[in-house]
């Protein structure tokens, strides 16, 4: 008989994780104090892309595997996975390109570029144009975007049509708190890790993004990590700003945040400023020592897989850290 397995966190490394273990038959519970659009997946701008998360020869394996499965998705227009140009930017000197992104086919941005459209091609109406001397480098590669407003709930439906149940409302003081009826226990907490384990290496760093309506002319998506973090990333039906990327706890929108986000990107993209939907804020759960993907044993000795410490990179290593975490499982004795 299969192991019952319990899954803490509910965010994009949560479902993927209990979608791996449900569709290989196992018993599959998730437990979150939140759940869906309220959990920090849905606050992401989700594109994939290497960021913020360390060691980077696992991050960066664990991010090759996930983009393999999100280029398989991203042939079913009901997953929310689509492949976007990324155009990453440096205001203040040459960008090198990563080995990763030269294996996946990078090209390095011509100076014309960097003033030229940002849409594709293929298209002929008006297209968006760069503010003048913005930018004095970049590249260019297609990766997967996930929508958060479709991707969650495809990854949800899809847990608990594999045999799966989600609860949300629930808070645990610490792991053993999980019902015995539980065989295996699986730590995808984010940074609700600091606590649940006292992991004092664990750092929240707070991103904050605005969403406006779907910018007219916007193909691709335009990054850039120099100060001010800026990035505009178009969805289905509406566009992520942003953003920050600061060390602390704060989950309250901040207002002077939200002006500044989207003047600079406003100001990138060459348009007057769009009225804010929604603002968002999340805390990456930046771990100093790197992902802590392990096999331990709860006090009563009951066996706990951790799997958080992504950083930026939730989305970008969520399959092939799962992948991993169901190796750990055939390991337990």
């Amino acid at each position: 008989m299969k192991q019952r397995v319990a899954i803490v966190g509910a965010g994009v490394s949560g479902l993927t994780c209990g979608v791996v273990f449900a569709k290989r038959g196992y018993r599959s519970a998730i437990f979150a104090q939140d759940i869906g659009q309220r959990t920090t997946s849905g606050a992401a701008g989700a594109l994939w892309f290497p960021y913020d998360a360390e060691p980077v020869d696992k991050v960066i394996a664990w991010a090759l595997q996930t983009h393999h499965a999100l280029v398989d998705l991203s042939r079913d227009s009901q997953t929310g996975v689509s492949m976007l140009e990324l155009r990453s930017f440096s205001r203040t000197g040459e960008t090198p390109i990563p080995d990763w992104a030269n294996s996946l086919g990078a090209r390095r941005l011509h100076p014309s570029v960097l003033s030229s459209e940002y849409a594709s091609p293929a298209r002929t109406e008006a297209s968006l144009t760069i503010c003048p001397c913005a930018f004095k480098s970049g590249f260019t590669l297609n990766v997967p975007l996930m929508d958060t407003t479709i991707y969650l709930d495809y990854l949800a439906k899809r847990f608990v049509a594999a045999g799966g149940s989600i609860h949300g409302n629930v808070r645990f003081e610490k792991l053993e708190d999980v019902g015995r009826e539980f065989d295996l226990v699986i730590n995808c907490s984010g940074i609700g890790a600091k606590t649940l384990v006292a992991d004092v290496g664990l750092e929240p760093h707070r991103g904050q993004v605005a969403i406006v309506p779907k910018i007219d002319n916007l193909s691709c998506a335009i990054v850039c990590d120099d100060a001010p973090l800026m990035y505009a990333i178009p969805r289905t039906n509406d566009c992520v700003f942003g953003g920050t990327n600061e060390l602390s706890g704060n989950c309250a929108v901040d207002p002077t945040s939200t002006s500044r986000i989207v003047a600079e990107c406003s100001r990138v993209l060459n348009i007057d400023k769009p009225r804010v939907l929604a603002d968002r804020v999340g805390l990456r759960p930046f771990r100093k020592s790197g992902v802590r993907l392990d096999r331990g044993r709860l006090r009563d000795g009951r066996t706990v897989l951790h799997n958080y410490g992504h950083g930026g990179s939730g989305f970008t290593l969520s399959w092939g850290c799962a992948n991993k975490v169901f190796q750990l499982a055939q390991n337990v004795r």
